[in-house]
């Protein structure tokens, strides 16, 4: 097994990063505007229509019948500045930005690299590392969606392997898919095998782990799509 730090072929594929990223951009930019306009309007409002040199309270206006008070004078009985629901209804698009934000850092950020038998994954927030050496095993499917595809059917199902730390259960999930391709490359694939059985007992609870690298080697030698 080598010990220089091996970058893994994970994460989406030039064309679909294009695609994620516009549609990030273009969500996050609406929402924002969404969330300004209420703002902005009210306070452009507030200029166009203010009341001028209206009276600062109800005091001053007091003898003046009722239909002749400013209107935030009339039903307020006193110089109470009653603001309406409006800039509050743009808070209702904030998700939209968040998504959008979220979007465009988990296809431009998400990453894996393999360092010895450490492998190290980096989400849209955050990077994990597990020593798959003596981590907990499993294999695992995750499903994905080809952009574009809106039909229920169109999800595909890629096999993952999960290592979970046997002390913090600080845990991994590597996708055994490529950027674009059908499955890792073949020397990705062995050296993520070699990974998971260095030093590590083939009896008793390692058993399961000796039997996904065996799984990986296997498809090292028949990749997906061959």
């Amino acid at each position: 097994m080598s010990n220089q730090e091996l970058r893994l072929s994970v994460g989406a594929s030039p064309g679909q990063r294009i695609v994620a990223v516009l549609v990030g951009v273009f969500l996050a930019t609406v929402g924002a505007a969404f969330v300004a306009l209420p703002l902005i309007a009210d306070g452009l409002l507030r200029r166009l229509t203010g009341p001028g040199d209206s009276f600062a309270s109800y005091e001053e206006a007091r003898d003046l019948p009722p239909g002749m008070l400013p209107p935030e004078l009339r039903d307020a009985g006193g110089g109470v500045d009653q603001t309406g629901p409006g800039p509050f209804i743009g808070l209702c698009a904030l998700p939209f930005v968040l998504f959008g934000v979220y979007l465009v850092l988990r296809v431009l950020r998400t990453a894996a690299w393999l360092d010895g038998s450490r492998a190290r994954v980096r989400g849209a927030f955050r990077t994990r590392t597990v020593d798959l050496a003596t981590a907990r095993i499993d294999a695992g499917m995750v499903s994905y969606r080809e952009a574009g595809d809106d039909y229920p059917a169109g999800r595909q199902r890629v096999p993952t392997i999960i290592a979970t730390d046997q002390e913090s259960t600080r845990r991994v999930i590597i996708p055994l898919r490529g950027m674009g391709l059908a499955s890792l490359p073949s020397s990705e694939l062995r050296a993520l095998a070699d990974a998971i059985t260095t030093g590590r007992p083939v009896d008793g609870r390692d058993g399961d782990a000796h039997a996904v690298a065996a799984q990986l080697h296997r498809l090292a030698e028949h990749p997906l799509g061959a």
